[in-house]
């Protein structure tokens, strides 16, 4: 007999299934969510939880690695009984009692899970196929836990329990020592380190009751949105209505779309927009902890901005700029008390991107910076704190790809092809021609123009490119429906890239005729200057440890998880290999170049995870 009354997951959940009852909190959770980690349940888990709730919901359990509560563990059959947190004790205790009477054949509850799985030979076979193609089209081919895990179910399908057990941990053990599960179970690790960092910043931070944004554009709404809905009240000030009008039309939008599916009630939505207050002055802004600066991507508008607020609010007030290239430093000029200002820098869309890069400026005080970190993670974000340098990490590691990008298309390069491949072959979410049209083209220009003022040995081109091509021709992306492919909406309204031949009449006179590359020169091509620059970001302290780059760079960027980020990436190549890789492309100029501590770890094979 167990009794569930926190969060079971993984071994905790196969510990209880090694009972014969269990009874839930109707506030506990429980799952099996190994496959994260590039491994599946090797603690009996797979061989109970098929006999206890037959093939269909094991593998659901199981493949999907979800976390579950207990409407859904009871209607499943994981658990028998689901009571009041405060009736736990009572009633698992009243079950054994019932149990030591007589009253319930516990041993007959037992048996099931002894024994071999009960369905007939055809109907066996075709259950686990149908799982298998299920679970391969959603997990793709680079994520090959969830279907080991359903090859292991069926093997043990005919065997009583101890010996599944046995087949079971052999499958186990040979998953465990995969590439995948190594790279998955160091973004754990990381990802635990990260929210430990997050936790000291927290003990220095100052409480913030009050926050505000500036700029009531989709990317100030939603900042509002995701600050009201994890509880703290903020106010949006603009400049006039209609602004005023979009932001509350995003916080609205999206909250509706959380009562929509049943995540929200409409009570709680009212309650979650009440804490939003928008307003054209600063009049209210006496009692406001921090204020997140969201306007134009304008180096002089955000100063005289940043300047106004600094002398609408009180002495203490720290002031944080949404900047996603924008020297920190640089926009402290403004300001007399340059200390309390920071960078604050979303994602976009904010209610699904994950990070948040704190960015500390030359004057920037730890208070500063520990309260950002702190709000960050209060609205459910993860921070991680970077030094001030053009484009910061997640941004200045991106061009290097992009110039890759542009000069692959004017060396003759398909971008259909590259984005293909980098998306099948390599693991990214969407190539760099999707990429930029999800971004924004003009977006894209503007932050070019700075990393080559920035970095103009690596990022400043001698040539024109087919991004700027896509630009002068007002073709700017999914925000017009026009970029390096057209945008229709599906029958659900959403936006659906369709190719539009008259991109390759557009970008004819600055690309080479086109020709067909091979895969992993394309792969090298974009990814040598990704890592390389990303590489000169740790070694210039830009990012404190490579942990923290490898999870900005997922998190930010959708780097592909089970490749394990970037210095995982070149670990598994060997920093030796990947040195003599970079001189293989070194003639496309100094974005190739191997730094010197680089080509020094190579002569020993040095590793950056030790």
């Amino acid at each position: 007999m167990t009794a569930i009354n926190g969060v079971a997951l993984g071994g905790g959940l196969e510990m209880t299934l090694s009972t014969d009852f269990r009874v839930m909190s109707e506030k506990a959770q429980v799952g099996l969510p190994e496959v994260k980690l590039g491994i599946f349940p090797g603690f009996g888990g797979t061989v109970r939880m098929s006999r206890l709730i037959g093939v269909d919901n094991a593998v659901e359990w199981i493949a999907g690695g979800g976390q579950h509560k207990a409407d859904k563990a009871i209607a499943d059959g994981v658990v028998d009984a689901v009571v009041a947190p405060e009736a736990l004790r009572a009633s698992a205790l009243s079950l054994v009692k019932q149990c030591i009477d007589g009253k319930i054949d516990y041993q007959a509850k037992r048996e099931p899970k002894l024994q071999p799985l009960t369905l007939p030979p055809m109907e066996n076979m075709m259950s686990f196929q149908t799982c298998m193609a299920m679970v391969a089209q959603k997990a793709g081919k680079h994520y090959p836990a969830p279907i080991a895990a359903i090859k292991a179910i069926q093997k043990h399908s005919g065997m009583k329990r101890d010996q599944a057990i046995e087949v079971e941990a052999k499958g186990f053990a040979k998953m465990a020592k995969t590439d995948v599960a190594r790279n998955l179970v160091g973004l754990f690790l990381n990802d635990q380190a990260l929210k430990k960092t997050a936790s000291q910043y927290e003990k220095r931070a100052k409480e913030v009751k009050q926050a505000a944004v500036l700029g009531a554009g989709i990317m100030g709404g939603g900042i509002a949105y995701q600050s009201a809905y994890k509880g703290t009240p903020i106010i949006m000030k603009d400049i006039n209505d209609p602004a005023l009008d979009l932001g509350m039309s995003e916080a609205t939008k999206l909250l509706a779309k959380r009562v929509d599916r049943k995540k929200m009630s409409a009570v709680e939505m009212g309650t979650t927009l009440s804490r939003i207050r928008p307003t054209l002055n600063y009049g209210d802004f006496g009692g406001v902890s921090i204020v997140i600066e969201a306007v134009v991507e304008n180096p002089k508008i955000k100063k005289a901005v940043l300047a106004e607020t600094e002398e609408n609010v009180t002495e203490g007030t720290i002031i944080a700029s949404n900047t996603s290239t924008i020297s920190i430093t640089e926009l402290a000029t403004a300001l007399k008390k340059p200390e309390n200002f920071v960078g604050m820098h979303f994602f976009n869309p904010v209610h699904r991107m994950p990070l948040v890069e704190v960015i500390r400026g030359e004057k920037s005080s730890e208070e500063a910076v520990a309260t950002t970190v702190a709000l960050a993670k209060k609205m459910g974000k993860t921070p991680v704190v970077v030094n001030d340098c053009p484009g910061f990490l997640v941004n200045r590691v991106l061009f290097p790809y992009f110039g890759g990008f542009s000069m692959l298309l004017r060396d003759g390069a398909d971008f259909q092809q590259v984005d293909k491949i980098m998306e099948k072959k390599y693991g990214w979410p969407m190539g760099p021609a999707y990429l930029c049209d999800v971004v924004g083209i003009d977006t894209c220009v503007h932050a070019a123009k700075v990393m080559a003022e920035g970095f103009p040995e690596r990022m400043q081109h001698d040539f024109k490119d087919a991004i700027t091509v896509m630009f002068e021709e007002n073709r700017y992306g999914q925000k017009n429906d026009l970029g390096f492919y057209k945008y229709e909406l599906d029958k659900k309204g959403r936006q659906k890239k369709v190719v539009d031949e008259k991109t390759y009449e557009l970008i004819n006179d600055v690309t080479a005729d086109q020709k067909a590359f091979e895969e992993e020169d394309i792969i090298n091509r974009l990814m040598i200057p990704m890592c390389l620059e990303t590489v000169r970001c740790y070694e210039e302290g830009i990012v404190a440890s490579v942990a923290d780059a490898d999870m900005a760079l997922i998190m930010g960027l959708g780097f592909p998880p089970f490749r394990g980020g970037v210095f995982r990436y070149i670990d598994n190549i060997g920093t030796k290999a990947f040195v003599e890789l970079c001189d293989q492309y070194k003639e496309l100029g100094s974005a190739y170049e191997a730094t010197d501590k680089l080509r020094e770890m190579a002569k020993t094979n040095e590793t950056f995870y030790k």
